[in-house]
């Protein structure tokens, strides 16, 4: 039965445009298109198709930046309608690099805000704190136990973090087991992360992959979801936009505080009227991500054939920068007004999270022999 020529599949609506997941006889999770017939693809026994899962976390370590914004959370925020989705504030991960009570307490409240202000609807996702659901710290013992020290050994994220000053710990050398958990715990289908994070979640497939082949069939593989165009925002100095590098632009930052963070954004001394190379300059990536087709182009030209001034397309993208975040700046003040409404919400959430987290734990648990 051809896909394009049906409304719904054992009750299961298909949204226009939307990744189907269908689970074939190989207990593999296998992606297609509107318009493919189950004849086309070899291994199909029976039509089953479901809404995929799209999971990803942040980190409340700090102020949420334009990187956190175009890398993941907008990303996020538009697959609420075509998918099942689940999102969370990591401050169990935040644990490796905040030591400070108030400001961990202080963030996680922060970026749940951030999320809801910028459109997340609370009763089209789960949306929850990591640390009110405990089951993921078993599974991250169990998943400990399965995991080689050479896959934790070559992870390039510890040796950065470690070579920038943060203090090298377990948990910040074990950190993509928890990640592997929080993932693997849900049976997550896609995982968007920018390409920093891409290894971490390799490291998560191949978790996955010899629990599954040390116990059986337990875990689905999961994917990342990786946009080409923003999987990597540059920061005020070219390098990746990151808290641990200081060259970020908060997304709610506003007034002379952010003037002074995008004129601060580096670029090179070539003179006005000489022609620039667009896709080499740090300025014209950060203008790309909130200018209009039609304006982009205009200074892209100004580019390629001279006449680009960098303090005023500075200018022109503080002004982006303000009005595109201005409506989300003042919900986001009405959510941290009632911190107990925000708290009640979160709680909602950990409560749908945990009542899927336990099918999978009770799962491993079965597999591994701890219920006896």
């Amino acid at each position: 039965m051809p896909l394009a020529d049906c409304d719904r599949v054992q009750g299961t609506p298909l949204y226009m445009g939307a990744p189907l997941v269908v689970h074939c006889h190989r207990k593999r999770i296998c992606t297609l298109g509107r318009g493919m017939s189950s004849g086309e693809h070899s291994n199909f026994k029976t039509l089953r198709l479901v809404i995929m899962k799209i999971l990803s976390g942040i980190q409340p370590s700090g102020q949420l930046h334009i990187g956190n914004y175009f890398g993941m959370m907008k990303t996020m925020i538009s697959n609420m309608e075509n998918s099942e989705l689940y999102v969370f504030i990591v401050n169990l991960h935040a644990l490796t690099s905040v030591h400070d009570q108030r400001r961990l307490a202080t963030g996680t409240l922060e970026a749940a805000a951030d999320f809801l202000a910028l459109g997340l609807d609370p009763d089209k996702c789960i949306f929850w704190v990591q640390s009110d659901v405990p089951e993921v710290c078993e599974l991250t013992w169990i998943l400990s136990t399965v995991t080689p020290m050479g896959l934790m050994e070559r992870c390039h994220s510890y040796k950065d973090k470690v070579a920038k000053g943060i203090d090298a710990s377990h948990g910040l050398f074990s950190y993509p087991v928890l990640m592997a958990a929080d993932i693997l715990l849900y049976q997550a289908d896609q995982v968007p992360v920018g390409k920093d994070q891409k290894q971490h979640l390799e490291v998560a497939r191949d978790i996955a992959q010899k629990f599954n082949s040390t116990y059986g069939e337990t875990f689905v593989i999961p994917e990342p979801g990786i946009s080409e165009t923003t999987a990597t925002v540059p920061g005020l100095d070219g390098q990746k936009m990151s808290k641990s590098y200081d060259n970020t632009i908060p997304i709610f930052l506003e007034g002379k505080a952010l003037k002074k963070r995008v004129m601060a954004i580096e670029t090179d001394a070539t003179a006005v009227e000489a022609p620039k190379d667009p896709d080499s300059c740090n300025l014209f990536s950060m203008f790309k991500l909130f200018a209009s087709p039609e304006r982009l182009e205009e200074v892209r030209g100004l580019y390629v054939n001279g006449g680009a001034a960098y303090g005023y397309i500075k200018l022109e993208l503080l002004d982006l920068i303000s009005d595109c975040f201005a409506e989300a700046r003042l919900k986001k003040a009405e959510y941290l007004a009632d911190p107990a409404m925000l708290r009640a919400l979160l709680l909602r959430g950990a409560d749908k999270a945990r009542k899927k987290a336990v099918v999978t734990l009770d799962l491993v648990r079965e597999r591994v022999g701890l219920n006896y």
